[in-house]
């Protein structure tokens, strides 16, 4: 079984920088699918501060403290002087750009000023999440212990969806608000699992014993309106679903408006 995405990166990267990189990411995520756009840019330029570091550490072998002034592009020029027999283009050109954009946001555009007063915050954040997906994988390509769809897949697991309508308790997440139909119940415990869904079985321990009994027809429904997709044994949901669920703002612990 491949190792984990957190695994492959401490084994290849310093640890301490992949922790700062992976708790920014997480949250990065987290406050971009809880509405938290302007929260997100701020995590991208954390992100990118220990992401620095790490291509800084692959350039000489070691890195700027973490806590000390970061002369980023002072690491972007050394990047690029490195020989190409020896760097990938990746480390050398469109990692430290990738990160730049996303820097470049969080300092200069976090505050909105825009003359025209539209916010730009919702395409700043969907670009900076897109960003952060793209040079975790990438990190882990690099690291040389999976291919390009093994690292997208272990980015897509790497962060263990923690959103405030769901509470784990010995490792069973419970949908905690009470407002909640059947099929957004579902709804959420599989947004919650991510990409390696669940099964039949898991559902049924998972949902409350009265939305138990007629489990198989609330999937059934959900099924019928895209969204949930069937695989065999397992049940995951879909891009539909995942809007539904972001639309309709079942992982806040209350019901839109009561606050």
């Amino acid at each position: 079984m491949m190792a984990g995405a957190r695994e492959i990166l401490e084994s290849a990267y310093d640890r301490k920088l992949v922790d700062k990189l992976l708790q920014a990411y997480s949250e990065a995520k987290r406050n971009f699918l809880l509405g938290g756009h302007r929260l997100s840019a701020v995590e991208g330029g954390h992100f990118c501060e220990a992401a620095y570091r790490i291509l800084e550490s692959m350039a000489v072998g070691r890195f700027t403290p973490i806590g000390g002034i970061l002369d980023t592009e002072k690491v972007a020029k050394r990047l690029a002087a490195l020989p190409a027999a020896g760097y990938p283009k990746s480390v050398r050109v469109y990692l430290p750009r990738a990160l730049r954009v996303v820097y470049d946001i969080r300092n200069n555009r976090a505050v909105g000023h825009i003359a025209d007063g539209i916010d730009p915050n919702l395409q700043d954040a969907t670009l900076v999440v897109s960003v952060l997906d793209w040079v975790v994988a990438e990190l882990i390509r690099l690291s040389g212990k999976a291919t390009a769809e093994g690292a997208q897949q272990l980015v897509d697991d790497l962060v263990t969806r923690k959103y405030p309508s769901v509470q784990v308790f010995r490792d069973e997440p419970r949908v905690v608000r009470a407002d909640l139909r059947a099929g957004e119940v579902v709804l959420v415990l599989l947004y919650h699992v991510g990409s390696g869904g669940a099964t039949f079985r898991n559902l049924r321990e998972w949902v409350p014993s009265t939305m138990g009994k007629n489990l198989k027809r609330t999937l059934d429904v959900l099924d019928g309106k895209a969204l949930v997709h069937r695989s065999r044994e397992h049940l995951f949901i879909t891009r539909v679903g995942e809007k539904v669920v972001e639309d309709r703002k079942l992982l806040e612990l209350s019901p839109a408006g009561n606050d």
